[in-house]
Order: C-alpha cells, then structure tokens, then sequence
C-alpha cells in the first residue's frame, strides 16, 4: 500500500483518522542515527509507526524499532511530541490520517540489522549524510530537534 504525505497542502485530502504513533531516533557507538527507506514512499525516515491497544508509547517504539530494522532497543529519554495539524498521509486503501507522534531517542542494545517487508534499506547515517537524502520535511524536523540537544523535548 503506497503513501502520500502532504505538508500545509490546501489540496490535501480532508483526514478521516487519527493515529497516536511513535517513533525513535536510535543512534550508534558514533552517534550516527538509524534510518530505514520506507518501501511505501520510497523516503528516508525514522523507524516508527502506531501504537496498538495493548501497548504503550515506549513500547510501541521499541516493537516498531524491532518489526522495522531488527534491532532491539532501550529507550533513553524524548525528543519530543508531534501534532501539527498540516501534516496529512493519506494511503491507497483510503486512509486519510492526522498521527500524533511521540519520538523518542534510543540506543541499541541488541539484534542484528535486518530489513522488513516496510522498508528497502537501512542505515546508520550521521547528521552531514541525512542532509542529502531523500526525506520528509516532518522527519527532518525530528532530527533537527535531536541534533540540537534541547534541554526539554519539543512540544508540538
């Protein structure tokens, strides 16, 4: 199922859900960040995705870390909290969502790098790499945000 994600788009479909996701900027020994390609949009972008009933937010990230890349995960602190209402994905079945997401950074601490039926490549990436690649505008803000080091998580 393919993915279109729209940004302050006045042509973007009305949404008719909305998802509370998590996401993870997971880092490395070198402080590179992990990035899967995401198969539905051909984009760059964090690992993450929705929180199912039986969960919480940690634990949706740490699963979705784990569906998505192969790797095992702790969480280690909050990036920050993301609901702008400008950001609309609407998807080929007819879902048209708003998602609120909540990223979270994260170390691995165990698996092994292993790509899903969501993504076509990963990688660990510093930040002067992410610069080039192919993302979301939403994404880059996530990581911006990371790479700035705040001292309290972005509320949003």
């Amino acid at each position: 199922m393919a993915r279109t994600e729209y940004y302050d788009d006045p042509d973007a479909p009305t949404p008719n859900s909305m998802v509370v996701a998590a996401s993870a900027v997971v880092t490395n020994e070198h402080g590179d960040i992990l990035l899967q390609r995401r198969r539905d949009s051909g984009l760059w972008a964090l690992p993450g995705g929705g929180m199912e009933m039986t969960e919480s937010l940690p634990g949706a990230a740490i699963r979705e870390v784990k569906e998505e890349t192969g790797l095992d995960i702790e969480i280690t602190g909050l990036v920050g909290t993301y609901t702008d209402p400008r950001h609309i994905i609407a998807y080929t079945d007819g879902e048209v969502r708003r998602q609120f997401n909540i990223c979270f950074t994260a170390r691995v601490i165990g698996g092994h790098l292993a790509i899903s039926e969501e993504s076509t490549e990963l990688g660990f990436f510093s930040s002067n790499e992410i610069e080039s690649l192919s993302m979301h505008q939403t994404q880059r803000v996530r990581i911006q945000h990371y790479c700035e080091m705040r001292n309290s998580p972005h509320i949003g």
